[in-house]
């Protein structure tokens, strides 16, 4: 447990990101998306798949410069189109590779580079930029008060397959947690949103342990505990931002569809 607060801590920093946002928030997304994706596919490579990184890498330089370079959605398109037919090209030296290596090369650009684009779109949806904040109560806050809330109430097991030591006080304890943490962060700072924060509040809450569960399934099936060593107690990149990659599209698409 020390352990890993304290390699919470060290990361508080990181929030002077979210703080600055604009090309030093996309500069952030597009080295975590980088890093992320490179330990997502080391996984793979532990069951001798072979996920192809060149097409990978250059998915996310591909997605951040229409980010950076045009407002044209019609791009978004063509993107989605090359990676996808680079991908399956990929398989073209039939005798060196497998149907699971162009899988999961597919599977990391989207499930990991563009969900995790998402936080940057937050950022740029104009006066509702500031619930790219809401990203991080949502997915961090869960994921703190079920850890504690699981350490001192829990006796359920959730979902003991996927991840034995999560508990169903534990994830109440989540939810109720991300609610209180949006709500609080509404009544400082937007409080002309209070419902909307608490709703984000309880779908993120739920969301954000879909996406550490997901994560869990991915390590079991590849026999790894961790993704890396990269933060003390918490893994590697990818072990710390699991959760991110479910809040980050969710709190986008509310802003788009309910809040226009």
């Amino acid at each position: 447990m020390k352990t890993r607060i304290l390699s919470g801590l060290i990361m508080v920093p990181l929030l002077a990101v979210l703080y600055f946002g604009d090309y030093v928030l996309l500069a952030a997304c597009l080295l975590i998306g980088v890093m992320a994706v490179r330990e997502f596919y080391k996984g793979f490579e532990a069951l001798e798949v072979k996920p192809c990184y060149t097409v990978a890498y250059a998915a996310v330089l591909g997605l951040y410069a229409i980010n950076i370079f045009t407002k044209d959605y019609h791009w978004y398109m063509v993107w989605f189109f090359g990676c996808v037919l680079a991908s399956l090209l990929y398989l073209f030296r039939i005798e060196e590779r497998k149907l699971e290596d162009a899988l999961a090369t597919i599977t990391g650009i989207f499930y990991i580079v563009f969900f995790s684009y998402h936080v940057l779109l937050v950022d740029q949806t104009g006066p509702y930029s500031i619930l790219v904040w809401l990203i991080v109560l949502t997915a961090f806050g869960t994921d703190i008060m079920a850890y504690f809330s699981g350490v001192f109430l829990g006796k359920h097991k959730l979902c003991p397959k996927i991840s034995p030591k999560k508990t169903i006080e534990g994830s109440a304890g989540g939810v109720l947690g991300s609610v209180i943490l949006c709500g609080v962060f509404s009544k400082i700072f937007i409080p002309e949103l209070f419902v909307h924060c608490l709703i984000i509040g309880v779908l993120g809450g739920i969301i954000s342990q879909l996406g550490d569960l997901t994560a869990s399934i991915f390590k079991r099936k590849m026999g790894i505990k961790d993704y890396g060593n990269l933060i003390p107690g918490h893994g590697g990149i990818l072990d710390r931002f699991d959760s991110v990659l479910f809040t980050a599209p969710m709190v986008y698409y509310y802003i788009i569809l309910i809040l226009g």
